[in-house]
């Protein structure tokens, strides 16, 4: 098997969770580099990886053919463009950048240098959302009307994290963070919309970035499609509601790997590494060829942050097509841009 050698900019919860662990256990890849500008807490877990005090160390020195741009958003733009101008292909975690003018000028040169860019998309695989994507191509609904995907939090108090929290810095807050996976499985959903009209501001105060955003997605065959996020809700809402006219879908957020990652748990290469649900997380409901309702329960199968890895890996190889490439993503920010735009304006904002 062919072995890729991939460089990690930070170790923190970022590399730790989402990066390292998949790259470890994946066979086609290999840790050869992590950059830790003080510690040394990649050692215990990937000991065959130098540690690197800076990024620019790394692409200077390290033998890596991947680089994972996994620092705060705020920096994304600048070590991408020096892990391109240094021939890498690169994997830059979401959000993409702070605007669309950055994403642009990123996707145009590693195009110009013949290098790829792929962004971060984790929760495309979610097992909630590869279980809606299931349900919308059986066609069952009919035509969709309507569509609803939240991702709200119960945090509120801060964080300490100044890149996510601080409101002077372009690209924190919540509209950058979870926004980055709505609008991204909204555009895959149902398209590229129109137009949109965004509510986003800080629950917590104006001392803070925003934590709080609805935006609301018109489509040209009248769709409507909502997103929303809040981090004071004490009580859980079904992530994503989808009515169309033959029936409705209501599905809840119930993707662990996140938790289970957090808590030390290792991801498997070659099957899912979590289990299938043994209950219920969805409501189909809708009128079958008899025009009869049928009313089903559903149970969403397992979901695999290793297939992005995978699919990363067999395009390098194989050439296959690259997941969430950087082309594809600029839509998303220019909707994130979008909605700033409409809030400060108070206006609906044409795409």
């Amino acid at each position: 098997m062919q072995l890729v050698k991939a460089g990690l900019c930070a170790f923190g919860m970022s590399g730790k969770v989402f990066h390292a662990p998949f790259l470890k256990e994946h066979p086609g890849f290999f840790i050869s580099a992590v950059v830790e500008r003080s510690k040394e807490e990649s050692k215990e877990k990937y000991p065959e990886a130098t540690i690197y005090r800076s990024v620019e160390e790394m692409l200077q020195s390290a033998d890596i053919e991947l680089v994972v741009i996994n620092t705060p958003v705020q920096t994304h733009y600048e070590y991408a463009k020096k892990a391109l101008e240094a021939g890498k292909n690169i994997i830059v975690e979401k959000p993409f950048t702070v605007n669309v003018e950055e994403a642009e000028e990123l996707v145009k040169l590693a195009e110009e240098k013949g290098l790829f860019l792929s962004v971060y998309q984790n929760r495309r695989f979610d097992r909630d959302f590869l279980q809606v994507k299931k349900i919308l191509e059986e066609g069952k609904l009919g035509s969709i009307k309507e569509a609803e995907i939240r991702f709200d939090r119960f945090r509120t108090t801060p964080s300490g994290k100044q890149h996510k929290e601080n409101p002077d810095q372009i690209g924190s807050g919540s509209l950058h963070d979870l926004g980055a996976h709505l609008v991204d499985q909204a555009v895959l959903c149902f398209g590229y919309p129109e137009k949109l009209f965004a509510d986003v501001f800080s629950m917590k105060g104006t001392a803070f970035a925003n934590d709080y955003f609805e935006i609301l997605l018109f489509y040209k065959n009248d769709v409507r499609v909502r997103l929303k996020s809040s981090v004071f809700s004490k009580e859980a809402h079904n992530a994503y509601i989808i009515h169309g006219d033959k029936g409705s879908f209501l599905q809840e957020r119930t993707d662990n790997q996140e938790n289970e990652l957090v808590a030390g748990a290792i991801p498997v290469y070659g099957n899912e590494w979590m289990q299938g649900l043994k209950q219920p997380d969805g409501i189909l409901n809708f009128l079958n060829e008899n025009s009869e309702t049928e009313r089903i329960l559903t149970s969403s199968e397992a979901g695999n942050y290793m297939d992005y890895y995978q699919q990363i890996y067999e395009h390098i190889v194989f050439g296959y097509p690259l997941p969430s490439p950087g082309r594809e993503v600029i839509q998303n920010m220019k909707i994130i841009d979008a909605s700033l735009k409409s809030t400060k304006e108070e206006k609906v904002i044409y795409l």
